[in-house]
């Protein structure tokens, strides 16, 4: 028997299959285009880009693999999250997905709604602040700026909740997912705020809260004709990309942290309790019982998607993009006095400001664009180890867990475990959401236990900083730091310019 596991990123979907002995026994791709309409806003086209895309995924990994399709013993999904998509009684998308904490949209929603409850309201309802990661405010500002669409909509889905209700008709979310419709969702009932819900939109519109391993139905018919599975396959209820992610690396511990090097950087650790902190923020876990803090920086891989994108001609085949690699690998160690802040697309945990913005400091003509790529992979590094830190004050970590397309860039890997001054653990595998969510969908169906995955994705190998360079990058953290706080408010002031003009 084998285990399918799906996973919808920001600029591909992935699928997995997984053996019942736990092998991977194929992958399959399938690219697209995240849409930046203007400023401050991310979205996908859901039905072609997540729906489609899973279903080009299921079919090749079909036809690489020869496999009967009733051979496949379960399904799981993961996606990019937290999203905004309403969807009709069918789960047909009624616009594009608004993404998760990169696109600022909801900004005077957010001020908005925390002005009308009291942040400490909601950090105890909800154990979060409202930030752009929120799908509340997302909601209300499609209630304001879209009725028509807000009228139509039998739910507001998530990406993982809009994937299973396509292959099985049930609108479910996992607990992990829900903690994320913030300020819908109460994380010490474990259930929706029917209350707060009320104020923004029906709670009738959310979809049914249970947990990630839990079967939330089979697949119909319609389902298998476009997929290529078999009618009647179980599927899992599913849940967000970072825990698909961090479940395949195995942090399912206490004081287990991965590390998501991704499009943006995404942090997963395992508490041992509900912990409140307005810089980061709190869910239940995967299974009953557990819990979790996270974090996140708005863009990781992104800035070097826009590097090459707007300043090259180059993309991720390209063989000057590789020689690009190789020159910032030969620019020292901060960039010849360079520093980059990484907030191109706002700033999620600690700072949660959707209006921060990128820098480049202490540019002057000797610099090369060797140097300015370094500089932002550096950005990201010191934004990372900002919420590292962080982590360290609520609940020291007891092992960093690496994954994601980022731990093949050296460079970043390295320059980010530097400066971060903390060991970080890369696993055999690093596929990634897509083998967590094939290895939840084996757990759901009884063929796997959690524990297994230590035999699946063993340790493979541990990258460790170097001492040669901490004292250049604390010396250059001070500085990140300090560019942030002495800025603060002229970023918020351009972010206003008709405020600022006429003051």
């Amino acid at each position: 028997m084998y285990f399918l596991g799906v996973d919808i990123g920001s600029y591909s979907a992935k699928g997995v299959l997984l053996s019942q002995a736990g092998d991977i026994v194929a992958v399959a791709t399938h690219a697209h285009e995240m849409k930046v309409p203007g400023p401050g806003l991310a979205e996908h086209d859901a039905d072609l880009d997540w729906w489609g895309g899973f279903c080009s995924v299921t079919r090749q990994l079909l036809q690489q693999t020869g496999i009967d399709a009733r051979q496949i013993a379960s399904v799981g999904c993961s996606g990019i999250g937290p999203c905004m998509l309403p969807v009709d009684a069918m789960g047909k998308a009624l616009r594009a997905a608004v993404l998760y904490g990169i696109d600022t949209r909801a900004k005077d929603e957010i001020v908005e709604l925390t002005q009308r409850y009291g942040a400490d309201f909601l950090m105890q309802r909800c154990g979060m602040s409202l930030t752009t990661q929120a799908v509340g405010p997302k909601v209300l500002w499609l209630a304001r700026h879209e009725p028509e669409i807000m009228a139509r909509a039998a739910h507001i889905v998530g990406c993982p909740t809009y994937l299973v209700q396509r292959l099985t008709g049930a609108c479910v979310v996992d607990h992990y997912g829900a903690a994320n419709y913030a300020p819908f969702y109460d994380v010490e009932k474990l259930a929706w705020n029917n209350e707060l819900t009320s104020d923004i939109c029906s709670p009738q519109l959310l979809p049914q809260v249970r947990w990630t391993t839990e079967i939330a139905g089979f697949i119909h018919a319609q389902a298998a004709r476009d997929t290529g599975l078999a009618e009647g396959t179980p599927v899992i209820v599913g849940t967000v990309d970072a825990a698909a992610e961090a479940t395949s690396v195995g942090v399912l511990g206490h004081g287990d942290l991965m590390v998501m090097y991704g499009t943006s950087i995404f942090f997963i650790q395992v508490v041992p309790e509900l912990h409140r902190d307005a810089r980061h923020w709190a869910a239940p876990y995967l299974f009953p019982g557990t819990w979790a803090a996270m974090g996140g920086v708005s863009t990781g891989g992104a800035l070097t998607h826009w590097f090459r994108r707007e300043l090259t001609q180059w993309d991720d085949r390209d063989t000057g993009f590789a020689s690009l690699q190789a020159e910032a690998a030969q620019s020292p160690p901060g960039a010849n006095d360079l520093i980059a802040l990484p907030y191109f697309s706002g700033e999620r945990t600690p700072i949660n400001d959707p209006q921060a913005r990128g820098m480049l400091f202490g540019l002057n003509l000797t610099h090369q664009r060797a140097d300015l790529y370094r500089a932002l992979l550096e950005g990201v590094g010191h934004a990372t180890r900002h919420n590292l830190d962080m982590f360290d004050e609520v609940y020291p970590a007891r092992a960093l867990y690496a994954v994601g397309g980022g731990v093949n860039n050296s460079l970043w890997i390295q320059s980010s475990v530097d400066i971060a001054n903390k060991p970080q653990r890369i696993r055999q595998h690093t596929v990634g959401a897509a083998m967590g969510s094939a290895f939840l969908a084996g757990i759901g169906v009884g063929m796997f236990k959690p524990s297994d995955i230590e035999r699946i994705n063993p340790v493979e190998r541990e990258i460790h900083p170097q001492a040669s360079v901490r004292q250049r990058y604390d010396h250059d953290h001070r500085i990140f730091l300090a560019l942030y706080r002495s800025t603060r408010d002229l970023m918020s002031e351009l972010s206003k310019p008709g405020e600022s003009i006429n003051a």
